[in-house]
């Protein structure tokens, strides 16, 4: 090789080297470039607006809340629940009808305060007694065939919702009496307030029933609308201020023994999201449901106390006789509604088939709690 052309490869290699490296370079830049917006530029969150069917002070805002919180926090940005109360946008009782024509996204709520448009709907939340209690019942509802059912009814009224249920909530009492109801003769011509089949009920047993949100309940009742009222539970009853106008609460009751919490979608912004997101919302449902016993246990308890030591409320077990005249009031309105309407016969034959066998086992296998209590705390429980 020449000297000249030792010093061409010389000279010519620094060059070839700085065209490389830059060619180089340039592709690892535009590679980034490209990816770039995929990591650096989060998109929006999918927002769903969500109203409750509760007032501002009410607990049922904060279980509603626990649910919200659940789905925000697992949903890691890509959807945000914000959650609106009763009032913001529609009435309590108009939740489902504005959640399926998609003036809500969705509502939380219980299927009680639409079963003005079937008395089906009250079925899912409560109805005649069978002996299962609310945890049972749920189970009905995802595992008995009864969500199956719901949606059949759903499609049957043409309500366009995505539908779920959480939180077995406890017995609800008799409620609020300004004399405690020792007969159920007494309920004749009493002016009351209740919702759902349970209106159907007592109306049954005499009494002149109002249908009214809780909300409106301790209004009503200084205004003379009602004379008597039942809404949930000793926090939701003590938030409305029911101790402050009247002092006979009466618990435990087959009038609303078991009721659940209707979480819905509308079903076209529902089917439209992703499907990992749908998952989210529902078994975020799951969640919440043990979250909301969970609250529920911590203040009922605390509040019952409260209304009985610091209130001076008179807390009452209801007599025998009014849950005895309350279960022969059911079998007659059950058999006058499923003559009446093939599907409520349908549904309630389900919620039998499944309690027949349900409600034995646990009536078979449970312990006797109230005797482990009397002897702990050396007390005698109160009775019907």
């Amino acid at each position: 090789m020449t000297e000249k052309t030792l010093s061409t490869v010389s000279t010519a290699a620094p060059s070839a080297r700085r065209r490389f490296l830059g060619s180089a370079a340039s592709g690892v830049v535009g590679a980034a470039a490209m990816a770039a917006p995929m990591i650096a530029v989060a998109q929006s969150p999918i927002v769903l607006k969500m109203q409750g069917a509760w007032g501002a002070k009410d607990i049922f805002n904060e279980m509603a809340e626990e649910y919200v919180k659940r789905v925000n926090e697992m949903a890691g940005g890509r959807v945000r629940i914000d959650y609106l109360v009763a009032g913001a946008v529609v009435k309590p009782f108009e939740v489902m009808d504005a959640t399926s024509k998609g003036v809500l996204d969705a509502c939380h709520g219980v299927p009680v305060y639409w079963y003005g448009k079937s008395k089906v709907a009250s079925l899912f939340g409560s109805g005649p007694i069978n002996g299962c209690d609310a945890p049972q019942t749920l189970a009905w509802i995802y595992r008995g065939g009864g969500l199956e059912l719901y949606n059949e009814l759903l499609k049957k009224i043409n309500l366009d919702v995505v539908g779920y249920f959480a939180m077995p909530m406890p017995t609800q009492p008799l409620g609020w009496f300004k004399k405690p109801i020792k007969d159920a003769k007494e309920l004749q011509g009493l002016k009351y307030r209740t919702v759902g089949l349970a209106a159907d009920l007592f109306q049954a047993m005499g009494a002149k029933v109002t249908q009214l949100p809780g909300g409106e309940i301790i209004p009503a009742l200084e205004k003379g609308v009602i004379d008597a009222f039942e809404f949930n539970n000793p926090t939701s009853d003590m938030r409305f201020g029911a101790q402050d106008v009247i002092k006979n609460y009466m618990m435990g009751s087959y009038h609303q023994a078991m009721e659940f919490f209707e979480i819905a979608f509308n079903k076209k912004k529902h089917d439209s999201l992703p499907k990992d997101v749908q998952a989210i919302l529902r078994y975020a449902v799951e969640a919440a449901s043990s979250s909301n016993w969970w609250t529920a246990m911590d203040n009922y308890s605390k509040d019952l106390q409260e209304l009985q030591g610091k209130h001076k409320v008179n807390v009452i077990r209801t007599p025998k006789g009014v849950f005895v005249e309350q279960l022969k009031a059911w079998d007659v309105l059950a058999k006058k509604l499923s003559d009446e309407d093939p599907f409520f016969k349908k549904v309630i034959d389900s919620q039998l088939a499944w309690a027949k066998r349900v409600a034995y086992y646990m009536f078979v296998n449970e312990a006797d709690y109230a005797l482990g209590y009397e002897h702990v705390f050396k007390t005698k429980l109160p009775t019907a």
